[in-house]
């Protein structure tokens, strides 16, 4: 996909934007008005330009250019810090269940997703009057409507019920005037965008449009928002229209899947796109990190070594003939790192490498789950999908001889996601999403002499400086000060 940046900033109590490309500097800020807005969106350029925009946001380091790992892989069992006092003890909040509500990443990360739903909501306010292809006028109004459903759907998974804002902020002091909606509200309306986004988008795209979202990635979202709900028969109806698509399929070796050079394959249904060359649209994700006196290339979260490293815990639990495992490099001195996202950089802060968000053995295992909490079939359909999965690791088919009853299958899904999603910020989501959350986490935090969580700290604290600059509209999650 080509990019061409439209940067959105929260900032202070102003909403201010402003438009650039990777080759030149950022124009004059100003604050959002009916008369700057207008000025912009004039023609087709205009909207590309913005829907792009719109894409990089989800890029950003406040989101799946970093943070996204310490709410998704750190606060979980799967990784953990080499360095517990890195950054003044920032990160460790996460991995230790320490969160204060002045932590930072907490409110880069909130200002970051609410800038990228005001893109969305300016492109979906201003696209009927703009003078465009209407074939792309529609696929243009269904990204919008994808991006903002998947930033929502992060929103309401890490902090519950969030601000619904599905106008275009054109007062700065506005944007502080909203209160928490209900979440079953945010996630109506999260249902909705995608359901739309899905008739709107292609399924496919010409190669110079590859990256962009399609219908396949909107029912694969929608499908685990409503596993996320328990509505499981919709979400079985759902994936398997991405199944039935024959869109996508698993590739032969499970190391292709995040080769660099093997990026937007057969298996992703959606990936945030990053570009190397010194143009700004680099990955800051996974950054190589060579300790002193070592050979050995090491990466992760922040380009600081250990970041994001695996435990024990998790190298552990693989079968030692699971190929899965192999992504994960092990030191000389026993330290560990994932080998899925290592690349070798010429320059700081700007690899190649594509975050995986969406991907079709994801769409096959939710499907398996949806099938056996309708009902536990033995050695039925879900067995065939987890075994197909299972099947490029190396490991042998499951049968109902060892998985004899639901709880049982409902665990599989859980260890097999665990291994297959490792690094994907997929982990904490899932325990959440299952209700595992407390029981797994305190089996892991006691076996490693780390605090104990509650139920509380399922999820995160809203950020202080958003309930200090709502002056006090916004209300803290239960817990936290």
């Amino acid at each position: 996909m080509k990019i061409l940046s439209k940067k959105i900033h929260f900032v202070g109590a102003t909403l201010l934007v402003c438009f650039s490309t990777a080759c030149t500097k950022n124009l004059d800020l100003e604050p959002i008005s009916s008369l700057s807005i207008d000025k912009f969106y004039q023609n087709e350029n205009d909207i590309n330009q913005a829907i792009n925009g719109a894409y990089s946001s989800l890029k950003t380091q406040a989101q799946y250019g970093s943070n996204m790992a310490y709410f998704g892989e750190i606060r979980s069992d799967n990784s953990e810090l080499e360095d517990l006092t890195y950054n003044a003890g920032v990160y460790a909040e996460f991995e230790l269940f320490r969160l204060k509500s002045n932590n930072k990443v907490l409110n880069e990360t909130f200002t970051s997703m609410y800038s990228g739903i005001q893109g969305c909501n300016i492109i979906l306010a201003k696209i009927d009057g703009v003078n465009m292809n209407a074939s792309n006028k529609t696929i243009r109004s269904g990204e919008a409507k994808f991006i903002r459903a998947l930033t929502y759907f992060n929103l309401v998974r890490i902090w519950g019920d969030v601000p619904l804002i599905l106008n275009e902020i054109d007062d700065a002091f506005d944007a502080f005037s909203h209160v928490r909606t209900p979440k079953t509200e945010v996630y109506n309306q999260i249902i909705k965008d995608l359901k739309e986004a899905a008739l709107q988008l292609p399924s496919t795209y010409t190669s110079d449009e590859i990256g962009r979202a399609t219908s396949g990635a909107a029912n694969t979202l929608l499908g685990k928002v409503y596993l996320t709900l328990k509505r499981y028969g919709e979400a079985a109806t759902t994936l398997k229209l991405v199944i039935d698509s024959k869109q996508y399929k698993l590739l032969g070796s499970y190391e292709d899947v995040f080769s660099v050079g093997n990026k937007n394959n057969a298996e992703s249904i959606f990936e945030i796109q990053y570009k190397s060359g010194g143009l700004g649209q680099g990955s800051t994700f996974a950054n190589e990190y060579i300790p002193q006196n070592s050979n050995y290339l090491v990466g992760g979260v922040g380009a600081a070594l250990g970041n994001n490293e695996p435990t024990a815990d998790l190298f552990d639990a693989y079968n030692p003939i699971d190929k899965r495992r192999n992504l994960i490099g092990v030191l000389s001195d026993g330290r560990k790192y994932s080998k899925k996202f290592i690349e070798s950089l010429k320059t700081p802060n700007d690899g190649d490498r594509n975050s995986i968000i969406l991907r079709y053995a994801d769409a096959l295992l939710m499907y398996a789950e949806t099938l056996n909490e309708l009902a536990y079939q033995p050695d039925g359909e879900a067995f065939d999908y987890v075994n197909a999965i299972r099947k490029r690791t190396g490991l042998p088919d499951v049968t109902s001889a060892v998985i004899p009853d639901q709880q049982r299958f409902r665990l599989l899904i859980e260890q097999e996601r665990r291994f297959e999603f490792a690094f994907e910020n997929q982990r904490w989501f899932d325990l959440a999403r299952t209700e595992r959350t407390l029981a797994v986490m305190n089996q892991h935090v006691s076996a490693n002499g780390k605090v104990t969580m509650t139920a509380d700290q399922i999820l995160f604290a809203i950020p202080l400086a958003q309930i200090d600059a709502s002056s006090g509209k916004l209300t803290q999650n239960e817990g936290y000060n």
